[in-house]
């Protein structure tokens, strides 16, 4: 029919109806209904109808009609069609029409509901267009929505009239689409009326659809804000060699910057008129392109440059015999044989009260739960780097060379144990210790670590203490790490069984995004207090009188920057971003202390930057609990309910970008199981330089050289100068025979 004419020919006979003096309205609403069904389906019925000038016959059937609802009715609907083109609809406001409809929309009423509902749904199409919304501001429209909803919604208490309801609100939202919408709507108190509303209406499932509506007005009206630091810049800055020192900032967003909210019509406007392609349109179907083998694009000389990258190809397997053997197919290419430096084979010495007997750990079963390590980090002191070089590899007793060296454990507070048995770290032991230089206090550090290392039983696979230190040592960070973050130290492993997605409960992005608000609508009832700020060492020291978590993150892959206490048992946290930049910080690993037991904490990760995250369908963050570690399970366990990740009232602007972006919050509650613990928690598991170094060395230790070519070279450096290795592991062959060297070359 809409290929044939059928929408002008409708139009046509509206008009001539329309104009004619006596009109026959048997004949104009029939045609009117027809006329919106027919529309509905016609993506130019708006310019067909502004062209045959059926608007402003509409226009004067629903002037003429305010009165006879039953007449009115279809006018509106037909309104409401025509203003689906943006174009139409800014001609209707020009003439009139939005004064029409405030006529008709009043406040609470149980008469006539379909003809107001009719009427708001197409004031909302009008005010799709920003010439109309800003008519409408000017007009004080704003005011006059906010007052209809707000009567609305209390008188009406069956909930009868939610989809009247839920017009006004759409209404709302492309009002303030322009700035002077979003001025009018402050400075009406829309915020807290439209907060308070949907508050009422969150026991209610049947009304999601206004506290969803709701939620979308308040979040594009709610002031946007700044992180609350000088620059979002990396607090770690390194120079690189050759260019100029200069300091770029970071433009942030004011909060009358309102670019976003045409980015986010014009984002969405493209993503509906997105074309989406064939996949099958790059695949090549011609098999002799398929099969044609190009030339190289440089010369083979040149290609000898990389010829100490391969070196199985060129190395002299003088200890091969000259003539093949069966043995190339053998299977297996680890050894069997105990690695010297496993943890299952440290040297640890036993006494009466300590660990002897059947792995036992440093606590046991009379120990109180509330007694906990309440602090661990170890002070990287000078020591020779090849030390671990010049003695044999598979000497079991080389460990206890490490006793002529210091690796240091800072803490205010290291145990708070009282514990019987001798062999044990005590409280008094520890206390107040600190790093010093002398030779007596690099013998109380060793002593320290030699008993934590008493205490380790050895049963985390392919990590050892020892050797993480003293690789730790040649790490070199621009930030120049003092300090081990201790399950890096200690290691981990997994724990003996499975772990489920955490289930989302209904509702709880929404609650999040609501609590926002009022922290935005409400700021007196929030703390604020900044307890831990990477950029200003003494803070922690000043906050040590309020009752609050400690927190830390100066060790190698700690990336925590900034936290703020919004209340008793909630913080606000800002991850660090990478070196010489502002990106880069969604992941994040820190350390907090001074917990209560089975108290629930909530943490915001404010800083985020992706569009969506896996923590909306399962994902939970890692903790590793220092206690739980020295009492046999270093585990990284997942933890934490309540987790949401959504867009949050946070904004920026780098120095590249016209339009600004906004952050994203991660926020999720969890409770800690011990009382002064020490707990480290990750986006997901932590993996250092200093772990791929130590796991490459014990990599190496542990291959059968019999079987397994292993070589590790360095590639290059880094600006930091670290080396990048290149590790080559092939099979080794059986014989000197060109067959089998070619065959290697292969594999």
């Amino acid at each position: 029919m809409i290929s044939k004419g059928g929408s002008e020919a409708l139009l046509q006979t509206l008009v001539n109806l329309g104009r004619s003096d006596s009109k026959d309205y048997s004949l104009l609403i029939p045609l009117l209904r027809l006329l919106v069904r027919v529309g509905q389906k016609d993506a130019n019925i708006g310019e067909k109808c502004q062209k045959l000038e059926a608007t402003d016959v509409t226009l004067s059937l629903a002037r003429r009609n305010l009165t006879k609802f039953e007449f009115l009715a279809p006018c509106l609907d037909a309104i409401r069609m025509y203003a689906s083109n943006v174009p139409t609809g800014s001609m209707l406001g020009i003439n009139g029409a939005m004064e029409l409809l405030f006529k008709v929309i009043t406040p609470y009423n149980r008469r006539h509901t379909q003809t107001i509902k009719a009427a708001i749904d197409a004031l909302a199409a009008l005010l799709k267009s920003k010439s109309n919304g800003r008519r409408a501001v000017n007009r004080g429209y704003v005011n006059g929505l906010l007052q209809f909803y707000q009567d609305w919604h209390s008188c009406d208490s069956s909930n009868n009239f939610i989809s009247i309801r839920r017009g006004l609100l759409r209404c709302l939202k492309h009002i303030t689409n322009v700035r002077s919408g979003r001025d009018a709507f402050l400075q009406a108190k829309g915020m807290e009326i439209l907060f308070t509303t949907a508050q009422d209406c969150l026991p209610y499932k049947n009304m999601d659809s206004l506290v969803n509506a709701a939620i979308q007005v308040l979040r594009k009206c709610c002031p946007k804000c700044t992180l609350p630091m000088s620059t979002i810049r990396s607090s770690y800055a390194f120079h690189i060699p050759g260019t100029p020192r200069s300091d770029v900032p970071v433009k942030t967003c004011s909060q009358d910057d309102d670019s976003e909210d045409e980015e986010e019509i014009e984002l969405e406007k493209t993503l509906e008129n997105l074309e989406i392609k064939d996949d099958d349109d790059d695949l090549e179907t011609d098999l002799n392109k398929l099969k044609f083998k190009p030339n190289l694009d440089r010369p083979e000389v040149d290609l000898k440059q990389y010829k100490t990258l391969f070196p199985e190809l060129d190395h002299n397997f003088k200890d091969l015999e000259a003539e093949p053997e069966d043995g190339l197919n053998d299977k297996g290419n680890i050894s069997s044989k105990p690695n010297p430096y496993s943890c299952n084979n440290l040297a640890t010495p036993k006494t009466k009260g300590d660990i002897g007997g059947k792995g036992a750990s440093c606590t046991d079963g009379k120990t109180s739960p509330g007694t906990a390590l309440e602090n661990c980090k170890l002070r990287k002191k000078s020591i020779d780097a090849n030390i671990m070089e010049n003695e044999s590899k598979n000497d079991i007793g080389e460990i206890n060379r490490l006793q002529n060296h210091s690796k240091n454990l800072t803490s205010a507070t290291l145990f708070r144990r009282n514990l019987e048995e001798p062999g044990l770290l005590t409280r008094n032991s520890i206390t107040s210790f600190k790093v010093c230089r002398s030779d007596g206090d690099e013998s109380e550090n060793f002593k320290i670590v030699n008993q934590l290392l008493e205490c380790h039983r050895g049963n985390i696979p392919f990590h050892n203490p020892q050797i993480y230190m003293n690789n730790a040592e040649g790490t070199k960070s621009v930030p120049d790490f003092k300090l081990l973050a201790f399950p890096d130290f200690w290691g981990h492993c997994s724990p003996p069984y499975s772990q489920k997605l955490e289930e989302k409960k209904y509702g709880s992005q929404r609650d999040n995004i609501l609590d926002d608000i009022q922290r935005s609508l409400q700021p007196r009832n929030l703390l604020n207090r900044v307890v831990f700020d990477l950029d200003n060492s003494s803070l922690p020291e000043n906050s040590e009188q309020f009752d609050t978590l400690k927190f830390y993150s100066k060790f190698e892959s700690g990336n925590l920057r900034n936290v703020i206490q919004v209340r008793e048992f909630e913080y606000d946290l800002i991850m660090n971003a990478d070196v010489n930049t502002s990106q880069h910080h969604q992941w994040f690993y820190f350390e907090v202390s001074a917990m209560r037991a089975n108290v629930p904490y909530r943490f915001n990760v404010i800083n985020c930057e992706k569009v969506n995250s896996q923590f909306n369908y399962g994902m939970q963050p890692l903790i590793y609990s220092v206690t739980e570690a020295l009492r046999g399970k270093s585990y990284w366990v997942r933890t934490g309910h309540n987790i949401a990740y959504y867009k949050n009232l946070f904004c920026f602007r780098a120095p590249e970008e016209k339009k600004r972006r906004r952050y994203y919050t991660l926020t999720f509650t969890l409770k800690f199981p011990h009382n002064d613990d020490v707990c480290y928690l990750a986006y997901h598991y932590p993996y250092t330089y200093t772990a791929l170094t130590s796991h490459l060395q014990l990599l190496e230790q542990r291959l059968d050289s019999k079987k397994i070519y292993f070589k590790q070279q360095t590639m290059c450096h880094t600006l930091g100068g670290n080396p990048c290795p290149i590790v080559t592991i092939t099979a080794r062959p059986t014989s000197r025979c060109q067959s089998y060297l070619q065959e290697l070359g292969f594999l």
